[in-house]
């Protein structure tokens, strides 16, 4: 299984996710059944083909629950990456909507928000905006112990 997680950047949310649920994988004797990614729907993160490294609140909040994202620089989606993986797990409504955007459409269904994995649904807030990664971190815990469950109860993401 390959998955993509999805926000604005790059560089705060979506690594963030990638890295947590890479960490859970690990822990849970799965990190060789499922690839994780992550990516940005904006370029505004990438100069010159470099991608920014993750947000430094981003990193030591990982850095504080013993996650470590060294190296992990900022990449945009393209559309020919809808055939590389089986699920796109997006942040918020507008990540959503510009991932439509960019693969112009949707057939196998794989869009997917990170909160509908919780039973609080909504929107990861942008810690770029709270300051709260904090909240962030928990909310996308959260979604990935959901994803986690999935996947260890055999059900679809």
């Amino acid at each position: 299984m390959k998955i993509m997680f999805v926000c604005h950047g790059n560089i705060c949310r979506s690594p963030m996710a990638e890295f947590i649920l890479r960490d859970m994988l690990k822990r849970n004797g799965l990190s060789g059944e499922v690839s994780v990614a992550s990516c940005a729907t904006s370029s505004e993160e990438i100069w010159g083909g470099k991608g920014n490294p993750v947000y430094p609140p981003a990193k030591a909040e990982l850095a504080k629950h013993g996650i470590d994202c060294t190296g992990k620089t900022a990449v945009q989606l393209q559309k020919k990456d809808y055939n590389s993986y089986d699920v796109f797990i997006c942040m918020d409504s507008m990540n959503h909507r510009n991932i439509q955007r960019i693969f112009g459409s949707d057939p196998e269904h794989k869009i997917r928000k990170l909160m509908d994995y919780t039973n609080r649904g909504g929107d990861v807030a942008d810690p770029w905006y709270t300051r709260r990664f904090d909240v962030t971190y928990r909310d996308i815990y959260d979604g990935c112990e959901g994803i986690i469950e999935k996947i260890l109860n055999g059900d679809e993401l």
